[in-house]
């Protein structure tokens, strides 16, 4: 049997893993919406820490990262890794546990736009539409990076054409998706965040050795200007964008300064966890509070060792195969080519299905809370108030069809950089949503009008300073997450403090899920 078909059928296998666990949570995730949507509130301390880092460190954890320490050094790598590895301490500490009691005190709420219109007593349910119109928009573009990873990892392995890979990927995941629901979702993410941390431990302990060990890795790093440097970076030598070499050796320039600013705007990654639906929604699905102190540990150490090792993995590949991968989009094929280079067949599609589980475990969460926010919040909330569950369940189905259609079409540019699509739809919820999450729980002024002009602020800042602003360049060059996060907090503050307090009623509720009554 050949290397690629072996590779094959493990990674089939693997896959019939995942669906087998999707038919297996069916029945419980078609009793109700609160099952398929929220798994009923009973998932245990280490399936809330796995699956929800499952969920957001998707195949840009294993492809993206690692792809922009090969391609430039590990200055921008790395200071995203603390600034994400900073950011999902500080997101569990701090707002786990309150949002887990404020959601159930506010009706209840299974999704986070309901949580938000809840918290308000909405009547009209303006804040519910507005977070359902921003979670499809930057969901969608967050799916088209899953499957820009599909098919690559596909199209790389089998040397198949990108775009019906990347197709056989959607179709994969829509059909698991539709399948569970909720618990099904995050069984399968516990078990694709170990996949995941052996995959990476795997290959960079292999690689290493490969390379003679950590010190010719280290050597070979420092040998290029700025790759080894955390304040500067380094500058491939580029022709139409492919990187040059001469006599087998990668060319770079001088290395580019890696400044205050540069740094602040990579930290600002830590930020957008405060508004990232497909953590906050695992805070709520827990089944008591107190387990969160646990799950904050478990999640904790496997974001430190996942987020480190994928850095270095760039550094192994660039010493292996410095001529490889000759554009930023290749690069992110760098552990795949560690894997199929250094690796027997079966072991190289254990570590592959690693890739293809990273990609499930994000979007699966980002079709289901997208299909939540239509059916849940617009469909039902707004349109048809009296929806069985039957119907909510069946225009969540419908929606799945449609926004993955529509992930499709912008996954078809099989030059996309998955860390630039990631970074674009990471900024839109940390600057939508993260910032209202913040004040909602702990600053009892905040009322709906603030509520409102915070989202606006910051979902429309973030398409501001990307398209408009940011192209400038120099001191405007700062990743769009930070002004719009700060903005959109200036938003809430300043609009809550001009209109009326909220009421009574609502700075009780407060108060109540303050004092943990």
């Amino acid at each position: 049997m050949g290397d690629s078909l072996q590779i094959m059928v493990v990674m089939i296998a693997y896959m019939l893993v995942v669906i087998g666990i999707g038919v297996a949570f069916a029945r419980r995730a078609n009793q109700s919406s609160e099952d398929y949507f929220l798994g009923g509130r009973t998932l245990g301390p280490w399936v809330t820490a796995m699956s929800a880092e499952a969920s957001d460190m998707s195949g840009w954890l294993l492809m993206g990262l690692p792809g922009v320490a090969y391609w430039c050094g590990i200055s921008d790598a790395a200071w995203t890794a603390i600034g994400l590895a900073a950011g999902t301490y500080i997101n569990w500490l701090i707002t786990s546990r309150r949002l887990r009691r404020y959601s159930e005190k506010a009706g209840n709420a299974i999704t986070l736009p309901e949580f938000f219109s809840n918290r308000f007593h909405e009547q009209g349910k303006v804040i519910m539409t507005i977070a359902a119109l921003f979670i499809l928009i930057f969901f969608t573009v967050y799916a088209a990076s899953c499957l820009v990873t599909c098919g690559k990892l596909f199209s790389t392995l089998f040397g198949l054409g990108y775009v019906p890979m990347m197709i056989v990927g959607a179709v994969f995941v829509l059909v698991y998706t539709i399948i569970g629901g909720f618990l099904a979702e995050s069984a399968s993410d516990f078990m694709q965040a170990v996949v995941m941390i052996v995959a990476l431990l795997v290959i960079v302990l292999t690689g290493t050795a490969a390379a003679g060990g950590l010190d010719a890795v280290l050597d070979n790093a420092r040998s290029i200007p700025g790759f080894l440097d955390f304040f500067g970076i380094a500058t491939p030598v580029t022709v139409d964008g492919v990187q040059q070499a001469v006599n087998g050796v990668p060319q770079f320039g001088e290395a580019g300064s890696y400044g205050f600013l540069s740094i602040v705007s990579t930290l600002a990654w830590g930020l957008g966890y405060f508004g990232m639906p497909q953590v906050l929604l695992r805070f709520m699905a827990i089944r008591h509070e107190r387990e969160l102190t646990a799950s904050r540990r478990i999640a904790t150490v496997w974001v430190l060792i996942s987020l480190a090792v994928a850095v270095f993995i760039g550094l192994v590949g660039r010493t292996l195969f410095p001529t490889a991968l000759t554009t930023a989009s290749d690069a992110e094929n760098v552990f795949i080519l560690l894997s199929t280079s250094l690796l027997p067949p079966v072991l190289a599609g254990l570590v592959m299905a690693g890739i293809l589980a990273a990609t499930i475990s994000s979007s699966d969460s980002y079709l289901l809370i997208a299909a939540s926010a239509f059916s849940k919040n617009i469909y039902q909330g707004l349109f048809h108030r009296k929806a069985t569950d039957k119907q909510v369940l069946l225009v969540s189905r419908l929606t799945l069809l449609a926004v993955t259609a529509v992930a499709i079409v912008i996954a078809l540019d099989e030059n996309s950089v998955i860390f630039t699509i990631v970074s674009f739809a990471w900024a839109g919820f940390g600057a939508t949503f993260g910032p209202l999450m913040l004040l909602s729980l702990f600053w009892k002024r905040i009322n709906r009008a603030g509520a409102i002009a915070g989202m606006l602020g910051g979902g429309v800042m973030v398409f501001v300073w990307n398209l408009l602003v940011r192209p400038l360049g120099g001191m405007w060059d700062i990743y769009e997450l930070l002004p719009a996060f700060l903005f959109s907090c200036l938003c809430i503050v300043v609009t809550s403090l001009l209109t009326a307090p909220p009421s009574q009623e609502i700075q009780r509720e407060f108060d109540e899920v303050r004092a943990g009554i």
